[in-house]
């Protein structure tokens, strides 16, 4: 650490300064802000470490945006190895906690936690990622899968790759999920049409999709099935 870096700490209010403030308050008492800066520690000569806190935000709109950030994306002046490294590893920490809430109960309770670790595991900047989570007749997690990776026609998706994943791990359901890399995680009609030839093919083979997840940015998400997207063809088609 520098005289400039130690200075900057010293000369900050000891009421404003984010780690003493964790410390005597609690986490929760901080701003995404503060606690990115509690985790970056210092900024550089320059660049006060809140005010590098708050550009990386605003770079990434968020904490949500930090799902997906590899080595090559954080590095920049004030953000050296060891910083970068505290990151990742925290973001890999909210992903094994969110897996472990998915893996101790009934997925469908639990739509936000589904997103939340969905974002942490598959979330990109630059491509999208189509996928499923196999669950039990119970609806607990078995497993997820990767199933297809960059520019996507949903249209040429077909579903018995998926299906047949879910027959061999014997799966009752699955939730299906991708990501919109815009941002903005509105479903396209092309991804209606896809949700409901699913759900009719697993209707046939008897698996069935309960939900599919479309991930935008900083934790925003849409679930079809809170649409009315996921009904099997004939509970549809009575409403009608």
């Amino acid at each position: 650490m520098t005289e400039d870096q130690i200075r900057e700490i010293r000369e900050m209010p000891l009421q404003e300064r984010p780690r003493e403030r964790l410390l005597s308050h609690g986490s929760e008492t901080l701003s995404d802000a503060e606690l990115l800066a509690v985790l970056l520690r210092t900024g550089s000569p320059g660049l006060p470490v809140m005010t590098l806190a708050r550009e990386l935000l605003e770079e990434w709109r968020g904490l949500g945006g930090m799902p997906g950030l590899s080595y090559r994306d954080l590095r920049r002046r004030g953000l050296g190895a060891a910083k970068a490294a505290s990151l990742l590893a925290a973001v890999e920490i909210g992903r094994r906690l969110a897996l472990g809430k998915l893996q101790s109960g009934d997925v469908l309770s639990r739509p936000s936690s589904v997103a939340a670790y969905l974002m942490l595991r598959y979330g990109r900047k630059h491509q999208e990622v189509m996928g499923a989570l196999f669950l039990d007749s119970r609806h607990r997690l078995i497993a997820s899968q990767e199933f297809f990776r960059g520019t996507l026609q949903r249209t040429s998706v077909e579903p018995r790759a998926i299906l047949k994943e879910a027959l061999l791990r014997g799966s009752a359901a699955i939730v299906l999920f991708h990501t919109h890399p815009s941002g903005d995680p509105s479903p396209s009609n092309e991804d209606i049409l896809f949700t409901r030839r699913m759900v009719e093919a697993g209707d046939w083979v008897g698996v069935r999709v309960i939900d599919h997840f479309i991930l935008g940015s900083a934790g925003s998400f849409v679930s079809l099935q809170q649409r009315g997207e996921c009904m099997p063809p004939a509970k549809r088609d009575n409403l009608s």
